[in-house]
């Protein structure tokens, strides 16, 4: 039964890396709202071919090819939903049998149930920019979590790590999570191409921002919060937090990648973290530089995914370490 358990985290981990990237690609191609009811398409479990099934939404003209994106991606966070439902029914058929308690897949449950909720509140509340913000950061989380379930069952030779490793690690998970929601709160608003010049921003090294526009949580897309357009300003604000956290996340885990190069056993996953963050890195900058192709920007964020893996491995290793 370990075996089983263990084989249905790996593939629902990879699959939630699908989802994630897939989840990306639907919002960065504009096709998020290309089916406005929930969880059907146009009334239907699958992409109408004839424009009468629009009826009942006159005003949301049918487009075969973004409605099938959109889809394909419920489709997929679906079948990953009823992967994690059997993970969790064999953690606690297996208690007492199985590595770890049945505690952890149970949350992940009621975490995939309220990510269906934030998908369905995605269309509904027509993308409002804390919703897929959150949205993003429960497809993580999902993520982070099933990554977690299959590194604390894989064999590890344990090494001992300096007090700095043990609490740098989680501090450095925390951050990047962080990021990640800046990223998210960056590309729910449409402030990628705020700046369109790296290392300044509107050729400028401070422009005029409006943090109080930007930073407000509860409103709709596009508008401040008074309800009048949002100005460049507050999308600047946005958009230059947003790399000013991309300039901590480089020292800090550049840093954190040197110190586990340095420990015995964690050397690969030292370069593994430090090329990540390179890759990641110039993602960002090519995405500014080039006006943000749908590739690329994909890629950047399977990027933010892959590092959150790789520092969940790290951190799974180093706690084993800690209680042996």
């Amino acid at each position: 039964m370990q075996k089983f358990h263990d084989r249905l985290a790996l593939v629902a981990a990879c699959l939630a890396f699908c989802v994630v990237v897939l989840g990306a690609y639907v919002r960065l191609s504009d096709a998020g709202l290309s089916c406005p009811d929930w969880p059907g398409c146009y009334g239907h479990l699958m992409v109408p071919h004839s424009e009468a099934a629009q009826a009942a939404f006159p005003d949301k003209p049918l487009d075969p090819h973004k409605a099938w994106k959109e889809m394909a991606h419920r489709y997929l966070a679906g079948t990953l939903g009823l992967l994690i439902l059997v993970i969790c029914i064999t953690a606690w058929l297996g208690r007492g049998r199985l590595a770890g308690s049945p505690l952890l897949p149970s949350l992940l449950l009621v975490l995939v149930v309220f990510q269906a909720a934030l998908g369905m509140w995605t269309v509904t509340l027509l993308l409002k920019p804390v919703i897929v913000t959150l949205h993003l950061l429960g497809g993580m989380a999902t993520l982070g979590v099933l990554v977690w379930l299959v590194a604390r069952c894989q064999p590890f030779e344990l090494h001992p790590v300096s007090r700095s490793l043990r609490i740098g690690v989680p501090a450095g998970l925390l951050l990047l999570v962080c990021q990640i929601a800046l990223g998210g709160w960056t590309s729910s608003n449409y402030a990628a191409l705020a700046c369109a010049d790296f290392p300044t921003c509107q050729g400028q090294w401070w422009p005029e921002m409006d943090f109080v526009n930007g930073f407000h949580l509860v409103r709709e897309l596009g508008v401040g919060a008074d309800g009048s357009p949002l100005p460049l300003a507050a999308l600047s604000a946005i958009h230059m937090v947003h790399r000013l956290g991309a300039l901590v996340i480089l020292l800090y885990l550049g840093w954190l990648a040197s110190a586990l190069l340095k420990v015995s056993g964690m050397r690969p996953w030292g370069w593994i973290l430090l090329g990540l963050l390179l890759v990641q890195i110039g993602l960002g900058i090519g995405n500014v530089l080039l006006g943000l192709p749908l590739p690329l920007a994909v890629a950047h964020n399977a990027g933010a995914a892959l590092l959150l893996s790789a520092l969940v491995v790290i951190h799974s290793k180093i706690a084993r370490g800690e209680r042996s």
